[in-house]
């Protein structure tokens, strides 16, 4: 992820649970899956909660969110989502993300199944983090191969693609996981409209290293600016 700044996660409360449902839902809202394909998850301080299994999101409540630690161990009689190996390996290779969500979005879905990520076709593929989001090789789903193959296809990046299956996206936040999901929908189906009318221009390496340079700062109040980002941005001046 653009940054891996571990910062303290949240306990394991009603509210957090109520926000991963919350989250569940609005992924059909969105457009961004159907039924009960997709999964949500939000870090606690000493795991993370996660969506079960094959449980309409309608029919979700505070008790029904499954609870895993950091070895894959969970408590209860409800099981979680099947790909909950993902979410945990993207936890373990993400020290600073702190939600995560996989869904089966109807562009993003399109294009990995041609095997095909998203280049810096246009520049806010930097949403992810890098210049560009990939497409992992195909694995089965709800294994450790496809877990395997995600970490491959992230890098350093926060999304990528998953090769005939879907999408999974990660950030500080539920919100902010949700957002990047959304985003990436959006350029896949941006991407797949300039395919239309011939390959598009691909923005160079230099010109993704500066935007990715503001992206330190884009779409970040003061109190969210890592030290010395805002240069990378022209701000207007402050007038007290």
């Amino acid at each position: 992820m653009p940054s891996e700044t571990v910062r303290p996660f949240p306990q394991d409360t009603d509210e957090l649970r109520r926000n991963v449902i919350e989250t569940a839902r609005a992924l059909p809202r969105l457009g961004l899956t159907k039924g009960t394909s997709g999964n949500v998850s939000a870090r606690i301080d000493n795991g993370f909660l996660i969506t079960p299994s094959g449980i309409p999101y309608e029919d979700l409540d505070e008790n029904k969110i499954v609870a895993l630690d950091l070895a894959g161990g969970y408590r209860g009689d409800i099981l979680p989502s099947s790909e909950w190996r993902m979410h945990l390996d993207f936890y373990l290779a993400k020290p600073g993300c702190g939600a995560v969500v996989h869904c089966h979005s109807p562009r993003a879905t399109a294009l990995s199944c041609h095997r095909r990520g998203i280049p810096a076709f246009h520049y806010m593929v930097a949403l992810a983090g890098g210049n560009r989001i990939a497409c992992s090789d195909y694995e089965g789903f709800g294994t450790r191969a496809l877990s395997e193959a995600m970490i491959a296809a992230l890098g350093d990046r926060n999304a990528c693609l998953l090769a005939n299956h879907g999408q999974i996206a990660g950030g500080p936040t539920l919100q902010k996981a949700l957002s990047v999901a959304e985003g990436v929908e959006d350029l896949a189906d941006q991407y797949l409209s300039a395919l239309s009318i011939g390959e598009p221009v691909i923005l160079s390496d230099a010109e993704m290293t500066a935007v990715l340079k503001k992206f330190k700062s884009y779409g970040k109040q003061i109190k969210e600016l890592e030290p010395g980002s805002s240069a990378a941005f022209e701000h207007p001046k402050r007038i007290d």
